[in-house]
């Protein structure tokens, strides 16, 4: 098998291990066994079960902060932009595999490599909501940035509750309350002269 192949194989593996699991009580033989792989090749592509886990780690982010800046820039409308972000977070939390309980929910989360990927996603997002609302309004930079902090983390927590519910509430009428929540506050602000 390709090395790329096997790659994907072995993290989707991991994955599977990793959110039954947690990854305290993943092993390396559970994760091979699951991939259908001996432990040897596994190793070959990961030298440990935490590299393993900070590239699933990375590659989530970098899957979640493709699609919250592509929704971002989808449009120049900032009514529209929010609400594509906030689909565009509740259909990330949405997905089958899972991929929010490795980003949010980590029993690694106080790991130093851990907290610095998430804060640096954190910082990527919220920057790009902030120079958005920067461009448009007459706020200072630092105030963007709050206000920025505050939109990401409106759509991660309401998301993350909204899993809590079971599906008792439709995806597109949940994100679009809290795209809702966030426009009307967010429209308030001055727009540039």
């Amino acid at each position: 098998m390709p090395r790329d192949e096997r790659r994907a194989q072995l993290l989707a593996a991991a994955q599977e291990v990793f959110v039954a699991n947690g990854f305290h009580g993943a092993a390396m033989d559970e994760i091979a066994e699951t991939a259908h792989v001996s432990k040897p090749v596994l190793y070959q592509h990961f030298p440990s079960k935490r590299e393993l886990y900070l590239a699933l780690l990375d590659s989530h982010l970098s899957k979640l902060i493709e699609l919250l800046l592509g929704a971002l820039d989808s449009t120049s409308d900032n009514d529209e932009r929010v609400q594509a972000v906030m689909r565009a977070y509740f259909r990330f939390i949405a997905s089958d595999d899972q991929a929010h309980r490795l980003v949010f929910e980590s029993d690694l989360i106080n790991d130093p490599d851990v907290s610095a990927r998430l804060e640096s996603f954190n910082k990527t997002f919220a920057d790009a909501v902030a120079r958005v609302i920067a461009e448009d309004t007459k706020l200072p930079e630092l105030e963007a940035q709050l206000l920025g902090r505050g939109l990401a983390g409106m759509a991660q927590v309401s998301a993350r509750y909204w899993l809590e519910t079971d599906g008792n509430l439709d995806l597109d009428v949940a994100s679009d309350l809290i795209y809702r929540l966030a426009w009307r506050g967010i429209s308030r602000f001055p727009k540039e002269s």
